[in-house]
């Protein structure tokens, strides 16, 4: 396996590697795929929602919240460089098992290794280290098979694909919330199986990827310089692109908010008496709607060729959510916001990524350039937790403020949608 990376400006380059896909991609590809969302988000989701929660409780009860805050946060600056970085390499490895085989590969390996370590971390020191192992590996391993999607799946087949890859990242969510309801008091167990679920969800992947290899190596040699160039993508020369990143910070950020501190609502404001199990039931029924309406989304966006209405209503649709949270602190208020929560954001993520696909600056870097788009996924990582503690220990409110504060970002998401002009 070989890198050759210009990170700076686009470079024609012609083959086979960089053609736009024509031919429709198998179902058995697209279960790969789906089955490789699923072990990350269970590598993701399992410890986000309870066991990191867990473990920070065992190392200082007294300070939940800061130590769960700055493990979660540091994890994420480290993903804002590992996911761009990660799909710079898979951009231009050559080599005959293809250009995002070998990264989903030693993604899932290092996440693998970081989530068996956090078993037997001693400190916060140690834990915050091992979880940002975790995000380095799974977030190569996210930008390396996002990638792969537009490398095989033409522009009329991407919002299926893109619904059932969706698919995958919810089952994956279900499932860390299930490993966190099963592993609740014992976390080194659920840290055990979300590391299991991670290796697994790539085997189908690695044998049946059909990735196509690039055979010819690019001039351009990668330094340090010349991908920070590369991360820097002119929202003067690429409008839609930076819309479009805008918007997907700001239905993130809106999103993080709702979720982070979800165990802790249902334990210190719903008063919930098994919040563990709480979440593992409002993670289900958020997980059938999202279910139902990604692959609807993606399918229905396929068939009218539009994109920016769906994206626009269920951005909304999630806000909405953030409301009943803030105003209807109770146990059938949360059920009913985990409700509308996946029935907006299981449509936004399908069809907001066919969207995304269609705004790339070139097909040279879509590695990179979707890692760029994934920051917008990770950042809001990096910030939620210093917002989300502040407005709920800092400012009268508390959760009602925080939810609100939720609603208002993920609806500026939905307004600046219409800025985006290519895509209709």
């Amino acid at each position: 396996m070989t890198i050759s990376e210009p990170m700076g400006a686009a470079q024609p380059v012609s083959g086979a590697a960089f053609a736009e896909p024509t031919r429709r991609v198998r179902p058995v590809w697209i279960t790969a795929v789906v089955l490789v969302n699923v072990g990350i988000n269970v590598a993701f989701f399992g410890p986000l929602q309870v066991l990191l929660a867990n473990q920070a409780i065992a190392l200082d009860a007294s300070q939940k919240e800061g130590i769960l805050a700055f493990v979660t946060g540091c994890g994420a600056f480290v993903s804002l460089v590992a996911n761009p970085l990660f799909g710079a390499f898979s951009d231009h490895t050559t080599g005959r098992w293809g250009r995002r085989v070998p990264w989903v590969a030693i993604g899932a390996v290092l996440g693998a290794i970081g989530l068996l370590g956090l078993t037997v971390a001693p400190s916060v020191a140690a834990m915050t280290a091992l979880w940002c192992l975790v995000q380095l590996g799974c977030n190569g391993a996210v930008a390396a098979i996002t990638a792969a999607i537009p490398d095989k799946a033409p522009v009329a087949q991407r919002g299926t694909v893109g619904g059932m890859a969706s698919m995958g990242t919810v089952i994956g969510i279900l499932g860390g919330a299930a490993v966190g309801a099963i592993a609740a008091q014992n976390f080194p167990l659920g840290y055990v199986l979300c590391a299991a679920a991670l290796l697994l969800g790539t085997v189908l992947y690695l044998a049946k990827s059909d990735d196509v290899p690039m055979l010819t190596r690019l001039p351009s040699r990668f330094t340090v310089l010349s991908f920070l160039r590369g991360l820097w993508i002119s929202p003067r020369a690429y409008p839609d692109f930076g819309w479009a990143w805008l918007t997907r910070f700001l239905v993130n950020l809106g999103n993080h908010l709702v979720t982070l501190y979800l165990l802790f609502f249902l334990k210190d404001a719903v008063h919930f008496a098994n919040p563990e199990f709480g979440v593992l039931i409002l993670t289900g029924a958020y997980a059938v709607t999202t279910l139902i309406t990604s692959v609807i989304g993606g399918l229905w966006t396929d068939r009218v060729g539009k994109c920016k209405p769906f994206v626009i209503g269920s951005s909304a649709i999630i806000a909405l959510s953030a409301l009943i949270l803030a105003f209807f602190p109770t146990w059938p208020g949360a059920l009913t916001g985990a409700l509308v929560l996946g029935i907006g954001y299981g449509a936004y993520l399908a069809v907001d990524f066919a969207l995304l696909t269609q705004v790339l600056p070139n097909a040279v870097n879509r590695g990179k350039d979707l890692g760029v788009i994934n920051i917008a996924n990770s950042l809001p990582q990096v910030v939620t937790p210093v917002i989300a503690w502040f407005l709920v220990t800092g400012v009268h409110g508390g959760y009602v403020t925080l939810y609100v504060v939720a609603a208002i970002i993920g609806l500026l998401g939905a307004v600046f949608v219409v800025k985006i002009k290519g895509v209709a």
